[in-house]
Order: structure tokens, then sequence, then C-alpha cells
């Protein structure tokens, strides 16, 4: 099959998923698709480059329900659907949150998105620079949050041991430190609900800024 950067994008995936970020190397990516490195040097002339078009392409995914999103009756649905379809595609991909950040768009057509969410916020009373204020803390919750949740689980699906209930019952000296024992439970299991309740906090801090938005410069 000729190579071309679709096919490599899709090899790339799959060393990630098995190797994680750090095991993402050119060397092992050109293993897998049975070339030289130079091939794929032809497409992509350094690892960033390649990070940055499969970073885009699951920002792409993330953003593929944007339509429906201007049908939402509220800023505050577009904010809460915009982080849980961000969040669950991050998922899908080992180390998805971490490859994905920082992402260099390669896809000019996403701004539309960008635009419409931010014209969302603008119509709604906010000055520009408020609404990209609450987007990019919105993003950056989403991601940060990600990147601590992948890090307890090995790969999709396989949770990683070190992050075990029982294993850090056994290091944190409940005596000593009883809130930061009793902490775990909440820290490292329940995923879905915690991530919920800290988007609704953004939220609400973001609706405080509201009837400021025709004063605030």
């Amino acid at each position: 099959m000729p190579l071309d950067r679709q096919l490599i994008l899709r090899h790339a995936f799959g060393v990630l998923n098995e190797s994680g970020l750090e095991g993402l190397t050119l060397r092992k990516l050109a293993a897998r698709l049975e070339v030289q490195a130079p091939a794929i040097y032809w497409h992509f002339k350094n690892k960033q480059e390649l990070l940055d078009e499969m970073g885009t392409q699951v920002l792409r995914e993330a953003l593929a329900d944007e339509p429906a999103w201007r049908a939402l009756p509220s800023w505050q649905d577009l904010a809460f659907v915009y982080c849980t379809g961000l969040r669950a595609t991050f998922l899908r991909y080992r180390d998805g949150a971490k490859m994905a950040s920082g992402t260099y768009l390669t896809d000019t057509k996403m701004f539309e998105a960008m635009d419409m969410s931010l014209r969302r916020f603008v119509s709604a009373g906010f000055l520009l620079r408020q609404a990209v204020v609450a987007l990019t803390t919105l993003y950056s919750y989403t991601v940060g949050f990600v990147i601590e949740e992948q890090a307890t689980q090995v790969a999709p699906g396989m949770p990683n041991e070190q992050y075990a209930m029982e294993v850090r019952d056994k290091r944190v000296n409940k005596e000593l430190y009883p809130l930061a024992a009793a902490a775990g439970a909440d820290m490292f299991t329940n995923h879905d609900s915690r991530f919920e309740e800290g988007v609704k906090l953004i939220v609400a801090g973001i609706e405080s800024v509201l009837p400021q938005a025709d004063t605030v410069d």
C-alpha cells in the first residue's frame, strides 16, 4: 500500500495506544509500517509535526458535533457539551490529552468552531476577551483533568496499579494525614461525576462575570 499521510497517521495512533506518548517514536512507527524512517520524513519533517497532525485529528473528532451545538439553548449548555465531548474524545486514545495539548492546528477550517463558540459568548453579553478567557479556561481544565485521569491508567481500560486505592491506603498515614487519606476515594475514582462538578464550578464562575460585561475592559 502506498505510503501517505493518512496511513502514517493511522499507524501512529496504533503506536500511541500500544506504547504511550513517550513510546511514540518515528523509528518505531517506521518499523510498524515496514519502511525506513526517511520515508516518514518525506511526509512529516519531525515528531512534533506528526503530533500536531494527530492532535488536530483528535480535536476534529471532538468538534464533529459542532453543527448541533448551534441549537443548544444557552452558552452554559455549550460549555458543558464542549467539555464532556472533548474529554470523551481524549479518553479514546492513550495519553490523548497529553498528546493533543499545545496542538498547532493544521486544519484552518477548525477556526469555524472556535468562531462560533466565541460568538455565542459575545452574543450573551461577554466582551471578546472574557469569552476567550472563559473558553480557554474550560479547555485547560479539561486537558489537565484528563492528563491526570489518564495517569491512573496504563492504557484505556487498564488501571495503573500504582494508583489502586489499596496501594494508596498503605502509603498515606491516616493518623498524620486523615483528610489526605480520606480524599483518595474522590481523587482517584468517580472521574465522571467529579469532572462534571468541576465544569459546573467553572461555569458558575463565568456566570458571575456576565453582569460586568458592559463595564469591564
